[in-house]
């Protein structure tokens, strides 16, 4: 059994927004396991739906570098100490060249030019992670930076015909998709996307959290409460935020499919946030 220490209680506090007892308590008959004391925390109803990121307390941008004709394009996390660094032009400038080589050569050697920068700048830095995507098939890469460069987001969004991509409304779409992934932070473009093994707990906790309803009701309850889920966390089952969810990212998307006369899919996405960390 791991120690109940106050940091141990403050750290599951902070991914659960439960009470300093309550996440006490549950640490104690979960016999240290955070994870597990979280669950028991949701399944009492205490806990909220998601653990809060965990995050290092690492400074730095996200940068982005989307090629001419949209079809190939690169973001990547780079990391500093300080955020006055974050800030200053030089760093900036490097980070620009960082993504505008990954871009183009994603197995390039990027050692020189990071060591020249940490000699000229005077703090460490590293490239922590980039992703780099290439259409197959007809379609867009776009990519938005949100203000102050600490969130980022790269899409690929397919298309069936080839003149769709230089459609003024299927680029519009897909600036626009590029925005909600950074206001509503899904985590998967479908329902089929998310693991099954998640899928099952949140099943599961929802059905403890009505136990003692009649079965009928409590499938019924635990349907809803799913829906629910996949709507938070999918992609396409959002509220469109440039309707306030008047409709649904699939719909949207279904209508300027309509509009231009096209099928229009979203293939994947990657929205970095600098610092932060995948939770357990």
């Amino acid at each position: 059994m791991a120690e109940i220490t106050a940091a141990l209680v403050g750290k599951l506090r902070e991914m659960s927004n439960a009470g300093l007892m309550d996440c006490k308590s549950a640490l104690v008959e979960a016999k240290g396991d955070i994870d597990l004391a979280w669950e028991l925390l949701r399944k009492k109803g205490i806990a909220s739906a998601a653990k809060k990121a965990l995050r290092d307390a690492k400074d730095g941008v996200i940068a982005q570098c989307v090629q001419a004709g949209a079809r190939t394009g690169v973001i990547a996390e780079i990391n500093c100490e300080t955020d006055f660094v974050a800030k200053n032009e030089d760093f900036r400038s490097f980070c620009e060249q960082v993504v505008k080589t990954l871009v183009s050569d994603p197995k390039a050697d990027l050692e020189p030019m990071r060591t020249a920068q940490v000699a000229k700048i005077g703090e460490n830095i590293k490239v922590s992670r980039f992703q780099r995507f290439e259409v197959s098939g007809n379609g867009a890469v776009a990519a938005y930076i949100h203000t102050g460069s600490k969130i980022g987001v790269l899409v690929e969004v397919n298309a069936g015909l080839e003149a769709t991509a230089q459609n003024d409304e299927f680029k519009q779409l897909v600036r626009d998709i590029t925005l909600q992934i950074a206001a509503a932070n899904p985590t998967a473009v479908t329902s089929d996307q998310v693991d099954p093994v998640l899928v099952e707990k949140e099943r599961e906790i929802a059905r403890e959290q009505v136990k003692g309803k009649p079965a009928q009701v409590v499938e019924k309850i635990v349907a809803g409460k799913l829906e629910k889920f996949f709507q938070n966390i999918c992609l396409v089952d959002q509220g469109f935020v440039k309707t306030n969810g008047e409709t649904t990212v699939k719909d949207h998307i279904a209508a300027v499919g309509k509009q231009i006369g096209d099928t229009i899919t979203i293939k994947r996405f990657v929205r970095f946030q600098v610092g932060e960390v995948a939770s357990a």
